[in-house]
Formats: C-alpha cells, sequence, structure tokens
C-alpha cells in the first residue's frame, strides 16, 4: 500500500512515521509512505502558501494553487482524505476499509484550514479524529496513516495481534499482565497462570464483555452476539 501526506511540515510526519513498528514496516516495504511539502508548489517568490480570510476574521486560510497543483503532480485521481474536526469521526471500521485500498492520499491543513473550493475539487473525504482542534493536521495525518498500516500483511506478527484489541470487534480488549506475578501487593489473576488454556480464553472473554458493559456499553448495542457472550451479559456475576 502507498499513502501519500501533503503537508507544510513533512519532517514533522517523518518524525513519527519513522519510529518503531511503522519505521521498521517501512524499511521492510511492506508500505510506502510519502511526506510532501506543499510548500514547494507555491508560485509565488516569497514561497508563501496562506493569505488573510475574505470576509474577515483571525489567522490565516490555507490557499488553493497549492495544494491543487501539490495533489495533481504527486497523487492525482488517488483517493484523497482531508483531516478536520468537521469530518466523520475515525473509528476502526472505517480504518479497515482504508486498509483495503492500494493507494490513498491524506491532506493536513494548517492555520485557520483551507479554502474551500479546493476541497470541493479534490477532497473525496473529511476524517476527524475527535472532538477538539489541533494545531494542524499533521498529528491526526499520522494517526490515521499508523492505525491503517497496523493492518496491513507483515506489519504486525499475525492477525491476532490486532483482531482481539479494542474496537477491532464491538468489544474492547481484556486486561493485559506480565512479570512478575505480584507487584506492590496486586497479583495476577490466578487462572492466567493456570495453563489452561480453555479457561484462559473463556476468562479473556468474560473480561472482554464485562470491561465493555461498563465502559462503551454503547459497542453492544445492535452488535451482533456470539451465543457464549449473550451468556455472560445475562449473568454478568458469574
Amino acid at each position: 500500500m502507498k499513502i501519500d501526506i501533503l503537508t507544510l511540515f513533512p519532517e514533522m510526519c517523518e518524525a513519527v512515521l519513522s519510529e518503531s513498528i511503522i519505521g521498521r514496516a517501512r524499511a521492510a516495504g511492506a508500505v510506502d509512505i510519502v511526506c510532501t511539502n506543499i510548500r514547494d508548489y507555491t508560485e509565488n517568490k516569497h514561497n508563501r502558501v496562506d493569505d488573510a480570510p475574505y470576509g474577515g476574521g483571525t489567522g490565516m486560510v490555507m490557499q488553493a494553487q497549492p495544494i491543487y497543483d501539490c495533489y495533481q503532480a504527486v497523487c492525482p485521481d488517488t483517493h484523497l482524505i482531508y483531516m478536520t474536526p468537521q469530518g466523520k469521526t475515525l473509528t476502526q471500521e472505517r480504518v479497515k476499509e482504508l486498509a483495503q485500498m492500494d493507494h490513498i492520499a491524506i491532506l493536513c491543513g494548517h492555520y485557520e484550514g483551507v479554502d474551500e473550493r479546493v476541497l470541493e475539487e479534490i477532497v473525496d473525504e473529511q476524517i476527524s479524529i475527535g472532538d477538539y482542534v489541533l494545531t494542524g493536521g499533521e498529528l491526526p495525518a499520522c494517526i490515521l496513516a499508523d492505525s491503517i498500516c497496523r493492518l496491513l500483511p507483515g506489519v504486525l506478527p499475525n492477525d491476532e495481534a490486532f483482531t482481539q484489541e479494542s474496537h477491532y470487534g464491538h468489544l474492547l480488549e481484556y486486561p493485559q499482565y506480565t512479570r512478575p506475578a505480584e507487584w506492590r501487593g496486586r497479583a495476577v489473576p490466578e487462572i492466567l497462570l493456570s495453563g489452561d488454556h480453555a479457561k484462559v480464553d473463556r476468562w479473556k472473554l468474560e473480561q472482554a464483555v464485562l470491561r465493555t458493559l461498563e465502559r462503551r456499553p454503547d459497542l453492544l448495542e445492535g452488535a451482533e452476539l456470539t451465543d457464549e457472550e449473550q451468556e455472560i451479559l445475562n449473568n454478568p456475576k458469574d
């Protein structure tokens, strides 16, 4: 898969996406991420990419021309996503859908936003990472890219590394523990030390269901529950 990120701060995105799991995946060729500086496509001698908004107001607005020319030069006809608090909230379901594409592009806004005309002209989708505002779209773009990349073949060790996690389905993930078996008087649940894989699997499912019921009951509404999950919900104290 290829991901193009169009931004005024490519070094910022590179710093995040060159480290850890995603950095290793890029080095191994599991994903191709290219960060392009929109400023390289300006048509004025000062490389200016913004101007004052028509109608007044505070701040500056990114101009349509450099964004459009950058997109046309780097990734024309590619599914373009604009990161904005006004977009649809990102979900794991949408991440799974985007991970099936061969090529996407992500546009990072800055300042007070982007000229609406270029959004109407080339943007296919607007995505928000939550109901809050940041100084630019670079961090949201990195979050989107990370969430997609970890679902790609060869990025994580196996499918279980993500299929059992929170939000992949309709359940939050069960609690996790590691050595030592006791820390500050808190012991790891005995069942996890039992070696009985069937009981351990049942415990993990119970904890996932109960944790979801406690913290995010909305995820269970309308979900297609298995008989085992329904049994746990019907007898939450078991």
